[in-house]
């Protein structure tokens, strides 16, 4: 089995989107999206007989004195042994780059031979898959009552959904605003959002208006055979026309007429999020559980001194 970086866009995107449930997170375009930001990206797969068999965009994370860990999110993707292949080859890179450990997100348990220590989720373990190999009057009968009212409620109540034009950020921005004093979720700043949206075809800005106002927003990626819902915004007013769910049908509509196989609500959790939890669940499907963020140490020294230095940072 063979070793190679990637440098082409559509070879990477032809494999990681052509697999089952695929993950724009290892799309080539989510590192240039890095890039912007800063990081250094490696692109690597595991190539046999002219075929990719697994693949791992590598994303550099800086730790202190010139150190650091490879992150890769919701990967590597493909074969278990190509998988491991890559990681075991990966090692020389990472010794030139004085990486101390591998932070991986795999969907299935590998054994990637090294000391792996289960740490906190970047990418939320648990989400849920909605399939839409269905009809449209099976997916509403999949969902709960309300939601099934809420969804038409919006209707009645005209909410228009469409995708923002040029210009249209800043009311998505002013929206993002609102919800995080409101509900008091993390944000991120300004321009991650906007170079976001402007990294990738496949990654879109969707508003939801009523009576020409928009009360809603949402970012979505349409990758290979999933869309994503990415991050959502809504207004103080007019919640009473539901339009967060005119936006989620209308997007769910979309990814099928696309020919998109799953629709991804990207996480749930009843602690951290509960409010916004029951609000994916209304729409059924499967909750899956992934094993989770795991650390592959390289250097058992390094790592338990940036273990020690993160903790008392938290306690700070």
């Amino acid at each position: 089995m063979e070793i190679i970086k990637i440098k082409d866009k559509d070879q990477l995107n032809n494999f990681t989107g052509g697999l089952g449930h695929s993950q724009f997170l290892q799309s080539f375009e989510w590192g240039e999206f890095q890039e912007i930001f800063g990081s250094n990206i490696f692109r690597l797969a595991a190539q046999e007989d002219g075929e990719i068999a697994a693949a791992a965009t590598l994303i550099r994370k800086p730790l202190p004195v010139g150190r650091g860990y490879f992150y890769c999110p919701r990967g590597p993707v493909g074969r278990p042994d190509a998988v491991e292949a890559i990681i075991k080859n990966a090692r020389e890179i990472a010794g030139r780059e004085k990486i101390i450990f591998f932070r991986v997100e795999p969907a299935d348990k590998i054994n990637f031979g090294l000391p792996a220590i289960k740490t906190i989720d970047i990418q939320p373990a648990k989400t849920i898959i909605f399939d839409l190999s269905r009809t449209e009057d099976e997916l509403l009968a999949g969902m709960r009552q309300k939601t099934r009212y809420n969804i038409r409620l919006s209707e009645k109540k005209e909410v228009k959904v469409s995708e923002a034009m040029t210009g249209d950020f800043e009311v998505f921005w002013k929206l993002m605003q609102t919800t995080n004093k409101r509900d008091g979720f993390r944000l991120h700043n300004k321009n991650y959002y906007r170079s976001m949206v402007d990294s990738a075809p496949f990654i879109k800005l969707f508003l939801a208006k009523y009576r020409g106002v928009a009360v809603s927003a949402g970012i979505f990626s349409f990758f290979g055979d999933t869309a994503v819902y990415l991050h959502g915004a809504s207004s103080n007013e007019h919640r009473d026309v539901m339009a967060p769910y005119a936006l989620q049908w209308h997007c769910i509509k979309l990814a099928q007429s696309m020919g998109l196989k799953y629709y991804d609500f990207c996480g749930v959790d009843e602690k951290k999020w509960p409010g916004v939890t029951r609000f994916k669940r209304g729409f059924g499907g499967e909750e899956i559980l992934y094993p989770g963020t795991f650390d592959l140490i390289l250097n058992s020294f390094w790592y338990k001194a940036y273990r020690i230095a993160r903790a008392i940072r938290r306690k700070i």
